[in-house]
């Protein structure tokens, strides 16, 4: 089953690559997600070809004040590598599908990327100082001969040039049936959820081996199916409070202190349809390829294949605002 493709509309003055001409792009480099951080100060994006990009933007010069909004490459990394299940005869595809960064705790950032069915857990990091002066250890890095040394001497940090270093820390995987297409961080920072076209899964992000189903809509008989998840997200400030999409163009929102199964939504937000509006194509066009919440956690914004949707959580029946 084909996902719909996921748009994300980002406030970019200028996004620069200094590479080769277009003429020389292979489908491989066709991006695939973007994102910024929280502070927007960094922006990943993620490719056909399992590489994420990271873009920093610059800051503001004297000179030209109304060049902040320029980002220029950060960081570069292969994220993932094609498989294949030999138990399913299937190829799984490298393509980036989602990226999601953590808030930041120190100096390094920390963000989660996903193909179809892996998820890793990245730290980015930068060293702009090196240590010099081991004891044990001499210019090379080989051990020395404890004989020869006869005196100790302090170690010291001298500077260098500004190296990132971009390390896997996590791999969550073998835990979805179907393709994952959406991952979303919580606000305790501790757990995340990743949902895939029948079954969305909570995570804690220093646990790998182990997640817990928490919506499973996948029928008996299969041919009763008539709805799939498009995708999920967890609300801003309330950690047990999450929402999903459907095919259908449903909205449910799910609280995890009712049910450690969420198969019964505490709201479902929904457009009544026009029988006068109705064709053959209106059940395609509905569905719904991405939700987000507002940063207040009030609202819901929604996109289809024709419309964004505005949708106040205290009122179900209607979006609040529709922009064709």
């Amino acid at each position: 089953m084909l996902s719909p493709i996921q748009v994300l509309c980002s406030d970019i003055t200028t996004l620069s690559l200094e590479s080769e001409p277009f003429a020389s792009y292979t489908e491989a480099d066709i991006i695939s997600t973007v994102e910024f951080n929280h502070t927007g100060e960094l922006l990943a994006t993620g490719d056909k070809g399992g590489r994420v990009v990271i873009f920093q933007r610059e800051p503001e010069s004297k000179s030209e004040p109304f060049s902040q909004g320029e980002y220029n490459v950060y960081s570069t990394f292969q994220s993932h590598e094609p498989e294949f299940d030999y138990l399913k005869s299937l190829e799984i595809e490298e393509k980036i599908n989602k990226i999601r960064w953590l808030p930041q705790q120190n100096a390094a950032h920390f963000l989660l990327s996903t193909n179809d069915k892996t998820i890793k857990l990245w730290k980015v990091s930068e060293r702009d100082k090196r240590p010099e002066g081991y004891n044990l250890k001499d210019e090379e890095g080989r051990i020395k001969d404890l004989s020869t040394v006869t005196s100790l001497q302090v170690p010291v940090l001298k500077p260098m040039d500004l190296m990132v270093e971009v390390s896997p820390r996590r791999v969550f995987a073998n835990a979805h049936t179907y393709h994952i297409n959406s991952i979303s961080v919580n606000s305790d920072y501790e757990t995340y959820m990743s949902a895939d076209d029948l079954r969305i899964n909570l995570w804690h992000l220093d646990i790998t081996d182990r997640s817990f189903n928490i919506v499973d809509i996948k029928p008996v008989n299969m041919e009763d199916l008539t709805e799939v998840i498009t995708a999920a997200e967890f609300h801003p400030h309330h950690c047990n409070l999450f929402v999903y999409s459907s095919s259908k163009g449903t909205l449910r929102l799910c609280d995890m202190r009712e049910a450690a199964l969420c198969d019964k939504h505490s709201k479902l937000f929904e457009e009544p349809e026009d029988p006068s509006t109705r064709s053959f194509f209106s059940e395609i066009i509905s569905s719904v390829s991405d939700v987000k919440f507002s940063h207040s956690g009030r609202y819901l914004l929604t996109r289809d294949y024709l419309t964004a949707k505005v949708w106040d959580l205290n009122m179900e029946s209607k979006p609040l605002e529709t922009y064709q």
